[in-house]
């Protein structure tokens, strides 16, 4: 009899928007080490091949792409069909697609940077879980039920943020969205999710003129001492997609060192 992991993932389908990078890349990446077949999702197909290369590298059984806008309705119907029939079937989703803005204040918000950012980090969310969700009841009601939906969210759902109000509105109402996912698709065996991670180490937060100040800020005032690294993804992502999490469903998992639970 052969010994298999906890989180093994031979077999398993696994999808992310925004996966060309950062988080993204990284919820690939630990599926990708327990053996799933990946797809990466994202707009900017110059890293496609490098980002592939890097999946096979890491254990991936096959690795496709799709390229794009997720903010484009039309574009996540047919990249979900595309990507279904390229691969037989989807097993687990993450919808990660975003970047962020800052306004120096709410009342500087313009509508402009508020409907820039939630076409992507909400309604482009939006299409890509009902997509999956359609997907994973249509092959439970033809008797292959179960499946695992999972967003990217953010510490910004519990704590304030000066002129981010509306990424952190986006975020609140896919927590919001994942609660009622969890209830609605829990009788096709689906479990519904979000992956909320604290200071991460990506590109659009190690970069720029004050990014090691923000580095040593946030390494302060958490408890583990460090910002979090990419590599520090790999293993929820893992439990996420797998067996492992089969009983977790309608959660937020925190990711984030302590951040949340240590007061300043």
């Amino acid at each position: 009899m052969t010994a298999h992991s906890l989180f093994d993932l031979t077999g398993r389908v696994v999808v992310a928007t925004g996966g060309n990078s950062g988080i993204g890349f990284a919820f690939l990446k630990g599926c990708a080490r327990q053996g799933a077949d990946v797809v990466i999702w994202d707009r900017d197909q110059s890293g496609h091949a490098e980002a592939s290369e890097l999946l096979r590298d890491a254990g991936a059984g096959k690795v496709h792409v799709e390229t794009v806008d997720v903010s484009n309705e039309g574009a996540v119907v047919d990249a979900f069909a595309s990507t279904v029939q390229a691969m037989g079937r989807v097993d687990c989703v993450l919808a990660n697609a975003g970047f962020t803005t800052r306004a120096s204040s709410f009342m500087d918000l313009s509508s402009e940077m508020y409907h820039q950012l939630l076409d992507v980090n909400l309604h482009g969310a939006f299409y890509t879980l009902r997509e999956a969700a359609r997907h994973m009841r249509d092959r439970a009601l033809a008797g292959d039920s179960g499946g695992s939906i999972v967003v990217t969210g953010s510490l910004s759902i519990f704590h304030g943020l000066k002129g981010m109000e509306h990424y952190a509105g986006a975020k609140g109402a896919l927590a919001a969205m994942v609660k009622g996912l969890a209830v609605e698709l829990g009788e096709f065996g689906v479990r519904a999710n979000m992956l909320a991670p604290g200071f991460i180490m990506t590109g659009m937060t190690s970069s720029g003129p004050e990014a090691q100040q923000v580095i040593d800020r946030m390494a302060a005032i958490t408890p583990l001492g460090r910002p979090g690294y990419l590599s520090d993804i790999e293993g929820p992502a893992a439990y996420l997609a797998s067996d492992a999490s089969a009983f977790q469903t309608g959660d937020i998992l925190v990711i984030d060192g302590g951040r949340r639970v240590k007061s300043l």
